[in-house]
């Protein structure tokens, strides 16, 4: 990266509020987020936003593509790793003391074919994380050790959910609310992948994970806000079991021997934007 370009990333990114609005769209990557979104997550006014926005786009952090009638604002991710890279490998000269392996010159190993603990994360832990704890604990053949957690848990599970899942075959029975809290203590097990299941729990400031998993978001609509007749919620809550079942299903046939951790991350986040043209 060429310094000047370096310098006007680095000053762009200097604001706290800025920053903040980077490191949400980069939480999200590789979808975009609407204007509204990243507001209501972090508390800024809708001007103030529209400027930060504008002033990332013209540093070529982030760009914008219209749907329909929405803007949606994403990370530009391969601004961001050269910029990485230029703070590491040339300011830093790739002294060992001052990046870590992960950065390192050295080439990355295929993950290791063996059990692997995931974690998803909702807002509620009600409905959407649960499928997914319960679809990849049953479809992964013992391969997965799956965990499911909420930012603000209910305190019990949704029965449409439970019936969708019991009627697929699952047993539910182990099955309970937990707030992430739980998988963040200093004996918690360390995660191989943390996937985020709703665009809400992505947009939580949360720490940085333990072991530098890889991540994922398939954000997905909260099939606990559908309207209408029992019937007409129950379908809701299928089509969602459905959306997650595809997204696993990819996820576990993945070749994790001849994969290394960046071609893992590219290929779990395809998981989801092919996905999404078939929901």
């Amino acid at each position: 990266m060429e310094k000047n370009s370096a310098a006007h990333a680095f000053a762009t990114l200097g604001h706290p509020d800025r920053l903040a609005v980077f490191r949400l769209l980069m939480r999200f990557a590789p979808r975009g987020v609407r204007p509204t979104e990243i507001a209501e997550a972090l508390g800024l006014k809708a001007n103030t936003l529209s400027h930060h926005l504008s002033d990332l786009a013209s540093a070529g952090l982030a760009s914008v593509e219209r749907r329909g009638r929405s803007l949606f604002y994403s990370a530009n991710r391969q601004l961001t790793e050269a910029l990485i890279d230029y703070l590491a490998l040339d300011v830093g000269r790739a002294r060992p003391d001052l990046i870590s392996p992960s950065l390192s010159a050295q080439k990355d190993p295929a993950m290791d074919d063996t059990d692997f603990d995931v974690l998803f994360i909702c807002s509620g832990n009600s409905a959407r994380s649960i499928f997914a704890e319960a679809l990849l604990r049953d479809l992964g053949k013992g391969k997965f050790q799956a965990f499911s957690a909420g930012t603000r848990p209910n305190t019990a599970l949704n029965p449409f959910a439970l019936e969708v899942l019991e009627r697929n075959g699952h047993d539910t029975s182990s099955l309970r609310s937990k707030h992430v809290s739980e998988f963040q203590q200093p004996d918690s097990i360390v995660m191989d992948f943390v996937f985020t299941v709703c665009d809400t729990s992505a947009a939580e400031e949360c720490p940085p994970w333990p072991g530098q998993p890889i991540t994922g978001h398939w954000g997905l609509p909260d099939p606990v806000k559908a309207m209408g007749t029992d019937a007409e919620k129950a379908l809701v809550f299928a089509q969602t079991y459905g959306a997650l079942r595809r997204r696993i299903e990819t996820f576990i046939s993945l070749p994790f021997a001849t994969l290394n951790r960046l071609s893992l991350q590219n290929r779990v986040d395809d998981i989801d934007t092919e996905a999404l043209k078939e929901d």
